[in-house]
């Protein structure tokens, strides 16, 4: 009867009381095997036993033993005991993360990573307790296969820890690979990266000793963030960007005082100036400095309101060289800057998004300006940079036409004598040692061009290169092709002599067209009876040193002209066009001059007569007037009047003049006056009247390349001036601006701030279809559009 009650009550409990009963029974047997296994954890576990049995006196002398009595048992010495309580160790890499120092191997999940800057442990956590996303943790799961270049394997903020196995298996590779296929997926590349920032920011914070030991890696770090830049910066807008302000954190971690007196780092490409050097040009305006030709150039080179020509970038050495020059001589010795209102700060964006949870990332710089909002000094440079480019444009289009030609005479000689090569300096300076002392050296043409080179030809265009490497280095040459004289065969004789530094000569002057004219008559005479003697030559040089209206320089350039004249000497047909504008009267007083140096050397020869009656008669003056001429000069008297012959008289024929012929000092200065009319004469004449020369040979004037024409605008926002474009690079540079620092930038532009933001918002609208900015107080940069936007 109790039996059955109990039966019936057990079944009158409802089902769900039975399964609530069971799962208590279930867990509460669980709990008890728990803790079970954890007793049996904290009793020492042998690392090895001995099996015993019991000896055989023992189970024949005891009845009591049992049968389990006889089974084998095991036995553990104590020390045994202890080893087996030991806990192997965790296999390499696990625990706390590890920084891999830069030129370090190490491996991770059968990957040999070279180069380390890599952190590699399974602990690693930002202030939000996350991982760090850059920590490579050997405790997940790499797939046995995964392929870099794969565009779908990463998200837009990978973390190694959240990304797929197959992905982990892809960007191990591509470490293990050098970090240098281009073709790789972005996105490891900004993994990497993530790590370089964290040794950078958060290791090297701080003045402990882990923070001198992270600092001591910033080098390492620098370079690999730039040959990174070199492999994927084009390819990528955003990583260029990422890096670049990076890699200025990086260098201005420990900056000092006077940048600009140190070397200047390379910068990649990028949308504004790099803030490197706005630091070392804002200290230049603090201390009031010139700023560096070297630092100058740098400036040129990264500011994107600097338009540059093609031969700044075909021909990048020479550009540079020529500009530091060019910038020494045209600003005084360099540009001066003033302090402007606008201080230099620099808001760093990072990367990873591990260091968002730090706050943000600022540097300042006290009362240092930033000096790159001023568009003054920028077209100062950008005159500088022109006149640089216009006088490489010859070398850049040879360029352009024959990648080879620049070791080429022709190539050589579309640079300045500054620019040329070691090799060319040394042969430019062994022919200067072979006119010592502003002397004179004849040789041929083709062995002047063959001192300094090899050349396929000498055409005209290569001859008047020539004429101008050599004026460049203080040397003339005659013929002179660049006032328009033929040019000279291979096998000519052609004069080099000395010109003084700094003087600048000018041919096309009319005292010195007359002048080189008269000379060129007068040495047409002397050489009639084909030599000229020395006292005729005596008198040419006297006749050129005694014309004191002419310069130093222009005398110089008439002894060298009438040396080559005797080696050449010239054609009268040539000099008859040269006579045809003169007046009679002028003819005439030429005719007689010629007469004058005609008995010089006190011998006036048949030959020479008979060329006195040609040089007249290309002047249009009566042939028959020779001999009275001749006459008339042989008698001067000393006041330099003439004496006039006996009625019907007949005049004597000159006679040669004693061996020991002296100059008369008085006939001399006789001869001075009437050299000194027909020179002034020919003066006013020629003032009067263009030379029939041909003007020197230039370089053609043409339109910029094509590729030189393309100006990109920033962002593709188009239709900004200068200024406004000046006030969009320096707005993009930072995430947020107060109003007060925008004003301040908006002053030191000569712009209205709203009307700016306004015109810069319209353009932005236009290209893509929203604002760059919003807010009034703070104005916020849409990193939207910019990042969108290649660069």
């Amino acid at each position: 009867m109790l039996l059955g009650g109990v039966l019936a009550l057990l079944a009158a409990i409802p089902k769900e009381v039975w399964i609530i009963l069971a799962i208590v029974a279930a867990v509460g047997a669980v709990l008890y095997f728990i803790g079970k296994s954890k007793k049996d954890a904290s009793v020492p576990i042998p690392k090895s036993h001995e099996t015993w049995t019991a000896p055989p006196w023992t189970q024949a002398g005891d009845g009591r033993a049992s049968a389990s009595a006889q089974e084998p048992v095991s036995v553990y010495s104590g020390a045994q005991t202890q080893s087996r309580n030991r806990l192997p160790p965790a296999p390499a890499g696990y625990g706390a993360a590890t920084w891999i120092p830069p030129g370090q191997s190490t491996k991770v999940a059968g990957f040999s990573i070279p180069g380390g800057m890599i952190y590699v442990g399974t602990t690693l956590r930002n202030p939000s307790g996350r991982p760090d996303p850059a920590l490579i943790d050997p405790s997940k799961k790499v797939a046995i296969r995964g392929d870099y270049t794969d565009r779908n394997l990463m998200g837009y903020w990978p973390s190694y820890s959240e990304i797929s196995a197959e992905a982990r298996h892809a960007y191990l590779q591509w470490q293990a690979g050098g970090r240098n296929d281009p073709m790789a997926d972005i996105g490891y590349v900004f993994l990497f990266l993530y790590g370089l920032e964290r040794r950078i920011i958060v290791d090297g914070s701080g003045g402990g000793v882990d923070a001198k030991t992270a600092e001591a890696d910033n080098p390492a770090i620098a370079q690999e963030v730039r040959r990174l830049l070199g492999i994927y910066g084009n390819r990528n807008g955003s990583f260029k960007r990422y890096a670049n302000d990076f890699l200025t954190v990086v260098e201005l971690a420990n900056f000092t005082d006077k940048l600009y007196s140190k070397p200047i780092p390379d910068f990649a490409g990028s949308q504004e100036l790099p803030l490197y050097l706005r630091l070392a040009l804002g200290q230049c305006a603090v201390d009031k400095v010139p700023v560096p030709a070297a630092l100058a150039l740098a400036w040129v080179r990264m500011d994107p309101n600097i338009y540059l020509r093609t031969p700044a970038t075909r021909c990048p050495e020479q550009f540079e060289a020529l500009f530091q020059q060019k910038y020494t001589e045209m600003l005084k010795g360099g540009l001066a800057l003033t302090k402007n209102k606008t201080k230099l700060k620099f808001v760093y964006r990072a990367a990873s998004s591990g260091l968002h949870e730090y706050g943000e990332i600022k540097l300042t710089f006290g009362e240092i300006p930033d000096v790159a909002v001023l568009t003054g000094p920028v077209n100062k440079l950008q005159e500088v940079a022109e006149a640089t480019t216009t006088e490489l444009d010859s070398y850049s289009r040879l360029l352009g036409r024959s990648p080879g030609a620049a070791k080429s005479l022709e190539g050589l000689l579309t640079l300045p004598p500054t620019l040329w090569g070691a090799d060319a300096k040394q042969k430019l300076d062994a022919l200067l040692a072979r006119m010592p002392g502003g002397g004179m050296l004849t040789m041929t043409l083709h062995e002047l061009a063959s001192s300094l080179g090899e050349a396929q030809g000498l055409d005209r265009n290569l001859v008047t290169s020539l004429a101008r490497a050599l004026e460049a280095v203080h040397v003339g040459m005659e013929p002179d092709v660049l006032s328009g004289a033929k040019t000279p065969k291979a096998e000519d004789a052609i004069v080099l002599f000395s010109v003084a530094a700094g003087e600048t000569v000018s041919r096309n002057s009319a005292t010195y067209q007359a002048a080189a004219l008269t000379l060129q008559l007068a040495t047409a005479v002397a050489l009639a009876d084909g030599d000229i003697g020395a006292e005729e030559l005596r008198q040419l040089r006297h006749q050129i040193e005694g014309w004191t209206h002419l310069t130093p320089g222009h005398q110089q350039r008439l002894r060298a002209h009438m040396r080559h004249l005797i080696d050449t000497p010239p054609s009268l047909t040539v000099l008859k066009k040269k006579l045809e504008p003169l007046t009679t009267p002028a003819k005439e007083a030429i005719a007689k001059f010629m007469s004058v140096i005609a008995q010089a050397d006190g011998n006036v020869s048949p030959v020479e007569i008979k060329m006195l009656e040609k040089i007249y008669k290309a002047l249009g003056v009566d042939p028959q007037k020779v001999f009275g001429d001749v006459h008339a000069a042989a008698t001067a008297a000393p006041d330099g009047k003439r004496a006039a012959p006996a009625p019907g008289a007949v005049l004597p024929t000159p006679k040669l003049a004693s061996p020991r012929f002296q100059l008369d000092p008085a006939r001399v200065a006789a001869l001075q006056q009437d050299t000194d009319k027909v020179s002034a004469l020919l003066a006013n004449i020629f003032t009067e009247e263009t030379i029939d020369a041909a003007a020197p040979q230039q370089s053609p004037v043409t339109t910029p390349e094509s590729e030189e024409e393309q100006v990109e605008t920033p962002y593709g926002l188009k239709g900004l001036d200068g200024a406004h474009t000046a006030f969009l690079n320096q707005l993009i540079s930072r995430p947020e601006w107060s109003r007060e620092e925008l004003l301040d930038l908006a002053s030191d532009l000569d712009l209205m701030l709203d009307g700016a933001l306004e015109r810069i918002n319209e353009a932005a609208f236009d290209a893509h279809d929203g604002p760059l900015t919003e807010g009034d107080d703070p104005v916020t940069i849409n990193r939207d559009i910019l990042e969108k936007v290649p660069v």
